[in-house]
């Protein structure tokens, strides 16, 4: 099946603008707003991306693109991990998420971290494609930089040059992420043909 049009099973402004750049030679559509909220109530990262393509799919009849990521913090053995969205609480901004962390690592020399993603396509008849990417890196003293969501601004890439997320430009920061990684497996395994 020829796939030029799917759409994303998230609302996140930020997410879509990602999402619309990886995938750029696709039609891109944003989460109909009579789907509403799609509660994560997955155990994994991998879970919910799966959970939120298929519902979209099924709702929409259209191929479906969902992903979920999550910070994992060595020295918090492994959090906020799947709910790095909602870290600080159920009604936590990113900023809120992003102090928290700050906090606990107040004082810590070990500071390692990675991104995960999972990035999922759901077709309307059952198919289905997962991507997977991740990056290795640290967390910053303090945030830094005005780029980017999440924790972007306290996210330091081994692969990068020792700035954080949030002080790269989305190209620079879209070349080397856990997104981009999880969407070129996704392509690679012929997901859009």
């Amino acid at each position: 099946m020829s796939i030029d049009k799917v759409v994303l099973a998230t609302q996140n402004p930020n997410k879509v603008r990602e999402l619309r750049n990886l995938i750029g030679n696709i039609e891109v559509i944003s989460r109909p707003d009579f789907i509403g909220e799609i509660e994560e109530t997955g155990e994994t990262i991998l879970e919910n991306a799966l959970l939120k393509a298929q519902v979209v799919a099924k709702l929409t009849g259209l191929p479906a693109l969902s992903d979920d990521t999550g910070l994992e913090v060595e020295y918090l053995n492994g959090e906020p991990g799947v709910k790095s969205a909602r870290y600080a609480g159920e009604d936590s901004t990113d900023e809120d998420n992003v102090i928290k962390v700050l906090n606990l690592l107040s004082g810590v020399k070990e500071r390692r971290a990675r991104f995960f993603t999972a990035v999922v396509l759901s077709t309307p008849d059952g198919s289905e494609f997962v991507g997977q990417g991740w990056i290795e890196g640290r967390i910053s003293e303090e945030m830094r930089g005005l780029n980017g969501f999440g924790y972007d601004a306290i996210f330091i890439p081994d692969e990068g040059d020792g700035r954080t997320f949030g002080e790269m430009t989305p190209d620079e920061k879209n070349s080397m992420s856990h997104r981009f990684k999880a969407t070129l497996d996704l392509i690679n395994q012929g997901a859009f043909r």
